[in-house]
């Protein structure tokens, strides 16, 4: 089944939020449009586009050491990671290195760090970084594993949100609700197109969505 796109731009060039509106199942809820993020983490003209924007929320008063990539952002952190490490004087990270990594998935939805990278979180200064914070369920996991592994949490990045904040920290994004007020997340047991008898149109993780 083919699916319509819409693009929205933004007044920075390489900046877009694509959507496809529809029914769709995620592992923690169903939602009414599915944000595609996948050229913001694989493209690099727009992973820097995204960073570019991120980054100005951190850069004159967070210290970020480390920063944690939740659902495929790597791309986006190093370009991240190389606008927060730049050499002026007005930047809290200048002339550091920031380590930049990935937690492994259990079964139980849990985060994993392996002994090796756990010494880039311990005592470190954390930045979550998510392609969207929907329900928050992820990025809690994240705030829970960075403190389990003994570091502090700097703050909770993603391109999109419908969150403004997640344990108590506050969510920078780049794309908001605001931006798509139809937008509407639900349980899978409060669904109303399930109510309505409406067919799920895809499946959807952050690897993308799979039609049904």
């Amino acid at each position: 089944m083919q699916m319509n796109m819409v693009k929205l731009p933004t007044k920075q060039e390489d900046l877009y939020l694509r959507t496809v509106k529809g029914h769709f199942a995620t592992s923690h809820s169903h939602i009414n449009y599915y944000i595609d993020v996948t050229m913001q983490k694989s493209r690099l003209s727009e992973a820097k586009a995204v960073a570019q924007a991120l980054v100005s929320a951190y850069r004159t008063s967070t210290v970020v050491d480390t920063i944690l990539c939740l659902d495929g952002t790597e791309v986006i952190a190093a370009c991240l990671a190389d606008d927060l490490t730049k050499d002026d004087f007005i930047n809290m990270n200048a002339h550091q290195t920031i380590y930049i990594v990935t937690p492994e998935h259990t079964s139980g939805s849990q985060l994993l760090l392996r002994d090796n990278i756990i010494p880039m979180v311990k005592n470190k200064h954390v930045l979550i970084l998510a392609a969207s914070v929907s329900t928050g369920y992820t990025a809690e996991k994240a705030v829970e594993a960075v403190r389990y592994y003994g570091g502090e949490v700097s703050g909770i990045s993603a391109i999109f949100s419908s969150l403004d904040e997640c344990e108590g920290f506050p969510v920078t994004s780049i794309f908001h609700t605001r931006d798509l007020p139809d937008y509407a997340s639900y349980s899978a047991r409060e669904c109303p197109f399930c109510k309505a008898g409406q067919k799920i149109d895809a499946l959807a993780n952050s690897y993308g969505y799979s039609t049904l």
